[in-house]
């Protein structure tokens, strides 16, 4: 049975030029190869031919990939989604130009400060606000304790704010001093 850290280190090179090429974001080429290493270590059987070890190894690469790119495919689709969800208008059926344009900036400066959040706390607050979960839910189902969803919603609510202030100050105008 091969040592798979010594397979995975002889392989790295062109492995990671396999996921970059198929990957529009360069930082991801580092998280689908962590899942490579996983199911590279998690495969029950050994190969019985060394021969096949390169395709194989091909084979998982361009399958994490594509994982990666579905998962990454939701996360935007749930993002957009939470982002054009609007309230019912209370005052007026028909709102004002400048309300819409407001609205649309608005939209657009929470989706980019969600690009920005790292995947898992975008995840959570997608969840939280645009799917309505309960920290109880989100506790269930990702496995983890009550009080643990509440410190991570703390965490990303903060950070998301953080992104929206900073992107905030790119939209105001300079002042003519």
């Amino acid at each position: 049975m091969p040592e798979w850290g010594d397979v995975l280190s002889a392989h790295d090179g062109w492995l990671r030029r396999v996921v970059a090429v198929r990957l529009s974001e360069p930082q991801a080429v580092d998280e689908v190869m962590q899942e490579v290493a996983l199911a590279v270590v998690a495969q029950r059987s050994p190969l019985l031919d060394p021969a096949r070890l390169v395709g194989w190894l091909y084979r998982l690469a361009v399958q994490q990939t594509l994982v990666y790119r579905r998962k990454a495919g939701r996360r935007r689709a749930l993002v957009d989604r939470c982002a054009t969800r609007r309230p019912a208008p209370i005052e007026t059926p028909d709102p004002s130009p400048l309300a819409w344009l407001l609205s649309d900036e608005r939209r657009e400066l929470v989706q980019r400060a969600m690009r920005l959040l790292p995947p898992r706390d975008a995840d959570l607050l997608a969840l939280k606000y645009g799917e309505g979960w309960t920290a109880r839910e989100l506790a269930e189902k990702l496995g983890v304790g009550v009080p643990a969803i509440e410190t991570r919603l703390s965490r990303a609510r903060r950070r998301l704010r953080t992104q929206l202030e900073s992107l905030a100050t790119d939209f105001k105008e300079p002042s003519h001093d």
